[in-house]
């Protein structure tokens, strides 16, 4: 998920601190040994150099969040459990928790305790972990989207120790737009969206043409009867007083008729109010986002959740860095189509008991994306403002998916 903070200092939900803020950077040694998971015992291994073997994580959210950061650290952690390594995260490196201190601050101490390896997790960290590259050529930086590795993509910077890897969550955004459109008997889905970019953009315009799609070919509906809105919060959790509240947000779908709500964002409002405007008497459901476990939330009302595995690529980075090999310069990963759910997908949907016997038709679904005969991205393909980005009979093309320019005609909600 890329990440860019456009927001001035605020707090985030006090709730998931665990840290005072602090107002130096000579705190930054004392936060990172409170933030620090402890090291695993130490046991034989083929690998015997991984007792040595340090990976470092700058989180931009808490490491607990039900959502995105929260998915990067547990699978960080069974990285570290599997390779027999050690691993020291910061998690809250954002102006609102942490206004004196960067991603690049974090990182230069992190490599200081010895970590040969630096994961920064935000799209907001896209330079501090180029500068980080920089300042550090012995160390491999990663950082989770991002393009600047895309020797193909339009920021591509010539730095052999910056790798990016990122999902292909387009794939599990389109299946979680058609749990919506299985879900919804009103028609009406809501969408709770961060901020928006290329990324945003190009994620909740997968989950619209995977509810569209769905609409229509399954429950045999007529499109224009499919409403799907966008409602930016301006980040991807809550800053009091900087971002719309996503509870009051997510209040408002389900108390205006949006019997469905997708969550686009990292914290757990969809499903949180949606369990309780369903314990007061109303009919809705939820789509989680980020993490396998989100239908746990609310497990009676929830359709799905797309999520990932962030296991199998920091896992791959980390044997090749300790090994002596260089990992892959710019890493995009999609779905095993014949194990979505399995260890060896990026990209992963598993289908919420509110789903019921409709399930066959997301089995369906997804078999006709992993085999090939449903192709979303096959033009043509309208832009909002009714340009044509894709046409008819064409297929888009890898650049712009990733850069996509607006959202997509017969969704509700600003692109820009």
């Amino acid at each position: 998920m890329s990440k860019s903070f456009n927001q001035s200092t605020a707090s985030v939900h006090r709730p998931w601190l665990c840290f005072k803020r602090f107002w130096s950077i000579a705190a930054l040694g004392a936060i990172l040994s409170s933030c620090s998971s402890p090291p695993p015992t130490p046991s034989p291994s083929p690998q015997a150099q991984g007792s040595d073997f340090t990976v470092g994580m700058v989180i931009v959210g808490p490491r607990n969040d039900g959502g995105w950061n929260q998915a990067h650290y547990e699978g960080m952690q069974q990285v570290a459990e599997d390779l027999k390594i050690k691993f020291e995260y910061v998690d809250k490196v954002n102006p609102a928790d942490r206004p004196n201190v960067t991603g690049i601050q974090v990182a230069d101490d992190l490599i200081a305790k010895g970590a040969k390896m630096v994961i920064f997790n935000s799209d907001d960290f896209k330079d501090d972990a180029l500068e980080a590259a920089k300042k550090h050529p012995e160390v491999f930086i990663i950082h989770a989207s991002g393009d600047y590795s895309w020797k193909e993509g339009k920021n591509y910077k010539n730095q052999p120790n910056l790798i990016n890897i990122m999902g292909r969550m387009e794939y599990g955004k389109m299946m979680a737009g058609c749990a919506a459109a299985l879900g919804t008997e009103t028609g009406r889905i809501g969408y709770l969206g961060p901020l928006i970019n290329d990324e945003t953009r190009r994620y909740t315009s997968a989950a619209y043409l995977g509810a569209r799609y769905c609409w229509e070919n399954y429950l045999k509906k007529k499109p224009e009867d499919l409403q799907f809105k966008v409602t930016w919060i301006g980040f991807w959790f809550n800053i009091p007083g900087k971002t719309l509240d996503p509870t009051k947000v997510a209040d408002d779908y389900y108390n205006g008729g949006y019997d469905v709500v997708m969550s686009g964002i990292d914290t757990p409002e969809a499903a949180v109010q949606g369990k309780k405007a369903a314990d007061a008497g109303k009919p809705v459901k939820y789509v989680h986002y980020d993490l396998k476990s989100g239908c746990d939330f609310a497990p009676d009302i929830c359709l799905g959740v797309s999520y990932y595995n962030w296991a199998l690529p920091y896992t791959d980075a980390v044997k090749k860095a300790m090994n002596g090999q260089k990992p892959d310069e710019f890493v995009w990963l999609g779905p095993n189509w014949k194990d979505i759910n399995g260890p060896d997908s990026m990209i992963g949907f598993l289908p919420g008991k509110a789903l019921g016997d409709r399930k066959k038709y997301m089995d369906e679904f997804i078999k006709g994306m992993g085999d090939g005969s449903i192709n979303l991205y096959k033009g043509p393909l309208t832009l909002q403002d009714g340009t044509v980005y894709v046409k008819e009979g064409e297929v888009a093309t890898d650049q712009q998916i990733w850069y996509l320019p607006q959202l997509l005609a017969g969704m509700e909600g600003p692109s820009k």
